[in-house]
This record gives C-alpha cells, sequence and structure tokens, in this order.
C-alpha cells in the first residue's frame, strides 16, 4: 500500500514546492516593483520640494529687495523734508534779523524826529515870541483880527453870490421838477377806473339759500368758521352778502361758495374741503400776481415771501383804487423820475412796488402799512435803503435819501391823478369840512386845514392860550376824537403847530 501511496506524495511535494517557488519568486518581483516605485515617488517628492524651496527664497529675497527699496526712498523723503525745514528755518532766522535791524533802525529814526520836532517847536516859539514883540499883538488877537478882516470883506460878496445862487437854483429846480414829473405822467397809461373787490355772490334760484344755511345753520356756521367772513343771507333776492374785514378772506369765501353752489354738495364736511381748495387756489392766484407784477415791472431780488404779501394785494382796494396796479404804476413813474434826477433806478423801482405791501397785514399787526412793510422789508432782508424809502412814503418820518422822496412824490402822482380813485367831489368835500369843524370844536385853535387829501390835518394854536405841553395834549385828543367819530381810510396824522412871533412899531 505504501508503494502506492508514494508516487502521490511525491507529487504533492514537488507540486508544493514549485508553488512555493512561484509565490516566492512573484512576491519578490512584486516587491521590487514597489520599491522602484516608492523610490521614484519620493524622488519626485524632493525635486519638487527643492523647487518649492527655492523659488520660496527667490519670493522673500524679492520682497527683502522691495523693502530694502521703499526704506531707501523713505529715508530720502525724510532727508529732503529735513533739508527743506532746515532752509525754511535759517530763512526765518535771517527775516527775524532783518526785522530786529529795521525795527532799531525805526527806533533811531523815531528819536531823531522827536529831536527835529522838539527843535521846531522852539524855533516856532522863538518867531512867535518874536513877532508878538513887533506887532505888539498876542497870538489870539492876531488871528482874531485877521478873521474879522477877511469876514469883512468876503461877506458882502458871499452874501450877493448866494443869493443869486438860491434864485437860480430854486428856478431850475421848479422847471425840471415840473418837466420831470410831467414827462413821467405822459408816458404811463393807466386806466381811469379799477375794480372792486367782489362781496356779493349771485344765487341761481333763492331755494339754494335754504341749503347754504342748512339743517339748524350747520352749513353756515361751518363756511363762516372755515373762511372767517360773516355770511349775510337776507331779503335780497338772488344774492348772498359776505363781510369780513380781509379781502382775501371775503374772496376764499366767494370761491368756495360757488364752487358749492356748482357742485350742489353742501354739508360741514364737504366745505372745509372746498374752502381748503379755495385757500390753496387764492394762494396761487397770488404768487402769479406778485411775480407778474415784477416781470412787468422788471424788479428783481424781491424775496418769496413779499412776493405773496405783493400778491395778495390784488385783492386790496384803497378809495376804490386798486391796490396792486397803484404800486406797478408808482414802480414805472419811480424808475422815469430816479433815472431822470440821478436816483438808483433800483432801489426806487423795488421800493415803490413794494411801498404799500404793509397793507396786506394791517389787519394782522397794529400800526401805520408805512411802517408795518418798511418792517417787513427789513425781516426778510432787503436793504436798508429799500426799507427806510417804503417807511419814508408818508409825511410822519423824514426822507434822507432821493430815492424816498421819490417814492412820496410818485404815491402823490399816482393817487392824485384825475380818475385814479372812485371818490366824489362831493364826499372828499365833506370829509375834509368834517375834519376841519372838528378841530376847530377845541379851544386855542387859531386856524386847521385838513391837507395831502384828508391824511394830515394841519393845525395852527394860539401861542397864547396853548404852551407846549398843551399842545402835545392837544394833538392827542384831537386824534382821539377822529378816531371815535369819523370814519376814514388809512392814517390821519393829526400835526398841531405853535408858533410865538415878537412885533414891535419903530416910531
Amino acid at each position: 500500500m505504501f508503494p502506492m501511496i508514494l508516487p502521490w506524495l511525491i507529487a504533492a511535494l514537488v507540486g508544493g514546492g514549485a508553488g512555493y517557488s512561484y509565490n516566492y519568486f512573484v512576491g519578490k518581483r512584486r516587491t521590487e516593483t514597489a520599491s522602484a516605485k516608492a523610490k521614484e515617488v519620493l524622488d519626485d517628492a524632493r525635486a519638487k520640494a527643492k523647487e518649492t524651496v527655492l523659488e520660496a527664497k527667490s519670493e522673500a529675497i524679492k520682497i527683502a529687495e522691495s523693502a530694502r527699496r521703499d526704506e531707501n526712498e523713505r529715508r530720502a523723503q525724510v532727508g529732503a523734508t529735513e533739508r527743506q525745514l532746515l532752509a525754511r528755518q535759517t530763512s526765518l532766522d535771517q527775516k527775524l534779523e532783518e526785522l530786529d535791524r529795521r525795527g532799531e533802525r525805526l527806533r533811531q529814526s523815531e528819536t531823531e524826529l522827536d529831536s527835529l520836532k522838539d527843535e521846531l517847536r522852539g524855533i516856532r516859539t522863538k518867531q512867535q515870541d518874536n513877532l508878538e514883540k513887533i506887532a505888539k499883538l498876542s497870538r489870539d488877537e492876531a488871528r482874531e483880527k485877521l478873521l474879522q478882516m477877511t469876514e469883512r470883506d468876503m461877506r458882502a460878496d458871499l452874501t450877493k453870490l448866494a443869493a443869486k445862487l438860491q434864485a437860480d437854483t430854486k428856478t431850475d429846480a421848479e422847471d425840471n421838477a415840473r418837466l420831470i414829473l410831467m414827462t413821467a405822467m405822459e408816458r404811463i397809461a393807466s386806466d381811469q377806473t379799477t375794480e372792486r373787490t367782489i362781496t356779493t355772490v349771485p344765487l341761481p334760484s333763492d331755494e339754494l339759500k335754504g341749503r347754504v344755511i342748512g339743517k339748524e345753520g350747520r352749513n353756515i356756521q361751518a363756511l363762516e368758521r372755515a373762511t372767517g367772513v360773516d355770511v349775510i343771507i337776507d331779503e335780497t333776492p338772488g344774492a348772498i352778502v359776505l363781510s369780513s374785514f380781509d379781502p382775501i378772506r371775503r374772496q376764499v369765501a366767494r370761491v368756495a361758495l360757488e364752487k358749492l353752489l356748482s357742485d350742489g354738495r353742501i354739508h360741514p364736511a364737504r366745505i372745509e374741503e372746498v374752502v381748503a381748495k379755495a385757500q390753496s387756489e387764492i394762494n396761487k392766484q397770488m404768487r402769479e400776481a406778485g411775480e407778474k407784477a415784477l416781470k412787468e415791472t422788471g424788479v428783481v431780488g424781491v424775496p418769496i415771501e413779499l412776493v405773496d404779501l405783493l400778491g395778495g394785494l390784488k385783492f386790496r382796494t384803497s378809495y376804490s383804487q386798486n391796490v396792486l396796479k397803484h404800486s406797478v404804476e408808482m414802480t414805472h413813474l419811480a424808475g422815469m423820475i430816479a433815472k431822470e434826477i440821478g436816483a438808483d433806478v433800483r432801489i426806487a423801482k423795488t421800493a415803490a412796488l413794494l411801498h404799500d405791501v404793509g397793507k396786506a397785514v394791517t389787519h394782522e399787526v397794529e400800526g401805520g402799512h408805512h411802517h408795518i412793510g418798511a418792517d417787513l422789508a427789513r425781516q426778510y432782508g432787503m436793504e436798508e435803503a429799500i426799507s427806510h424809502a417804503i417807511q419814508a412814503h408818508h409825511d410822519d418820518v423824514e426822507a434822507t435819501t432821493p430815492e424816498a422822496l421819490v417814492v412820496r412824490v410818485v404815491d402823490a402822482l399816482s393817487a392824485g391823478r384825475p380818475g385814479a380813485r372812485g371818490d366824489t367831489l362831493e364826499n372828499y368835500s365833506k370829509r375834509m369840512t368834517e375834519l376841519e369843524n372838528l378841530a376847530n370844536s377845541f379851544p386855542g385853535i387859531s386856524k386847521s386845514y385838513a391837507i395831502s387829501a384828508g391824511r394830515e390835518l394841519r393845525i395852527i394854536v394860539e401861542p397864547e392860550n396853548i404852551d407846549d405841553l398843551s399842545a402835545i395834549k392837544l394833538a392827542r385828543d384831537i386824534a382821539t376824537k377822529v378816531e371815535a367819530t369819523l370814519k376814514y381810510p388809512g392814517v390821519i396824522k393829526v400835526n398841531v403847530i405853535r408858533e410865538t412871533r415878537a412885533i414891535e412899531y419903530a416910531k
């Protein structure tokens, strides 16, 4: 049996040895291949590492060189700055030394001048003493005699010359003034009549009066509260009357009421809405009217606040004369006259256009409209010359500039030309008579005159019966009585004059 197994055993051993040998050689080959690859990878890595180190060193060298260059440049700049500062310091030191030398020379010169002045004073004193000894007169006596001789010699000539110049100047001034005023008036073609402020609103039907009044008067109360005017609904057919001292409020109420009547919806909420729209519309019209006046007259540089107030004069009248048209007309006249007499045309025209701007707020501010207008002009940054001309266009403030005198003159021209104002001769005469009679009712009055179209009441008193203090009190009493008893537009100046005359007769 053993002989049978032996061949198989031998075969198995041979096969196992062969397999072992094959595996050994294959494993060895793989190990050698892996080692070769690992070596190759390691060599590549080492080569790349060397290249990276070289690049890093090169970059570091470049950075170091750049930093070295920057440091050199900064050092060069600092060195240049230090040299400049040193040069400036040296220059300043030299200038200071030069100033010190000049100061020393000036002090020496002042000392020398003081010495010369003292010498001159001594010489002059000696000369005066010698002259006084020779003339046997003191200095003051000699000066007095010389002045008397000069005055005596020149008095007659100066008197004749002054009289001649005064007569010539008066004649020339009257002729020139007459010519200038006539020329200016001829060049202005204004309306003979002007529109009045509308205070009556026509109604399509009297049935609308009930709707305007509303239930228990709610609509009319809302309208009066929103507009600030009195709405008068009486038996007058086809009309509603609006009453208010403020013409702009009347205009707002008129526009709002017309819108409500045309729309048909009349209730408190709607009334407030329409009144607000009407107010905005009137404000726009005022702005447009003011800008149109500026464009028409060529006046520039007026603040927008004054432009709005100027436009508000469109709805204001004085003696039936539209105030805005009156101002525009005055501006044209002022420009012509100012140019003729050599005054500042711009100041004269601007002041003339704005002279009545105070009337736009006289119902809100106390005082005369010319004072209010001047305050407004100053408030909004206008020149003092313009403010003064506005304030001085009435007689209670003295006009100290040619432009102020021009504005005062053209105001009288525009208001006094035929057809400018709607007051009748009968009413005018009646008002003047009432003023004079009121003044004459007080004791101690010698004469009284209503002048300047009723704007001034000039009163002459008896000096033996009225002293200075009584004259002041009399002016106040007359002004108070005028305010209490008469109706008049604007402001009336009460001017009480007291004079003392000494009369003697040579027999």
